[in-house]
């Protein structure tokens, strides 16, 4: 570790140990960039992000009261109607006549599980190949959730969810002899098998926790629900805060990503609708005036970007 990076790790340090963090200083701070040495980095973010306030005695408040609303949202939205809750203390019915599972009624509880799952399925295909060239987002997380994998509580996986929602597509062929063959179209590739690897029962991938978190921020913002890209936003804050050195902090990674998720999308939400792509605040606009700024400044990177619109893409995309 260099002498400077050291002198730069003691400046963080002592800007946050103070009673009360003094936010210009931090922002200074953080302009050249935040060392991720000590769980540095995620500190910042929680409190560049407006998740954590500047008075740090109101920290482990706070933190309680978000972290028991997280678990409050996942008992609420991570389950399909039909499944026994009598663990939860809540009465009901498997299916009555007023609600059932052919209900068109647009309050129907099924209605609405159906719906979410049209949701959940572009979600969990873009969860799944989340960073392929990571390993980490594919392994099995220290902290799975134990509210929703404790059998006891009967809830329903996103997981389990899309398995039973999504169909297989096959072929049906009858020969001359009048047997029938049923095969698949598709032929499965070593790698398809290792991106979609089920783990045991009682484990979850990281990449099963970004999932949810996509999933109940959709089913709280109904007018933007989810769209493709929201997915390479929270990927490097869930990462991040699930590698904090702290254990306590680490094991919360879930809860503290969707609250900080949240707030970073109040913020660049129109980039994601679409109605807006092409005003002054759509992303379309942004994308144009990042692109002939670069040409403007950097020549050679614009050059080495060529039509890469991607990378730009994702710039736009938080510059806030």
């Amino acid at each position: 570790m260099s002498r400077l990076h050291r002198s730069r790790i003691a400046d963080f340090q002592e800007v946050l140990g103070e009673p009360t963090v003094a936010l210009a200083k931090l922002r200074d701070l953080c302009f050249s960039g935040i060392p991720f040495d000590g769980g540095l980095r995620c500190l910042c973010w929680k409190i560049l992000l407006n998740y954590l306030p500047l008075e740090k005695a109101l920290w482990s408040s706070l933190l309680k009261k978000q972290r028991d609303l997280y678990s409050q949202f996942l008992k609420e939205m991570i389950i399909q109607p039909g499944i026994a809750k009598a663990n939860l203390g809540v009465s009901r019915e498997d299916v009555t006549l007023e609600d059932h599972p052919l209900n068109p009624n647009p309050d129907s509880r099924w209605n609405t599980y159906f719906k979410d799952n049209e949701v959940l399925l572009q979600i969990d295909k873009d969860v799944r190949r989340l960073y392929p060239d990571m390993a980490f987002f594919q392994r099995p997380t220290d902290y799975p959730c134990l509210l929703i994998l404790d059998p006891q509580n009967e809830f329903e996986t996103l997981r389990k969810r899309v398995e039973q929602t999504t169909l297989k597509s096959q072929t049906v062929a009858r020969n001359r002899s009048g047997v029938t063959n049923v095969s698949s179209p598709l032929k499965t590739t070593p790698n398809t098998l290792s991106e979609y690897e089920v783990l045991p029962n009682g484990c979850e991938a990281h990449w099963e926790v970004v999932e949810r978190i996509l999933f109940i921020y959709a089913k709280l913002n109904p007018g933007i629900a989810y769209v493709q890209g929201m997915n390479e936003i929270v990927g490097p804050l869930y990462y991040t805060f699930a590698t904090d050195p702290n254990s306590e902090w680490k094991e919360h990674a879930e809860a503290d990503t969707f609250f900080c998720f949240t707030n970073l999308m109040a913020e660049i939400r129109d980039n994601f609708i679409k109605s807006l792509d092409d005003s002054q605040c759509g992303i379309t606009y942004k994308m144009e005036k990042v692109y002939s700024t670069l040409k403007e400044k950097d020549v050679e990177l614009y050059l080495k970007l060529g039509t890469g619109w991607e990378h730009i893409f994702i710039l736009c995309l938080v510059h806030v």
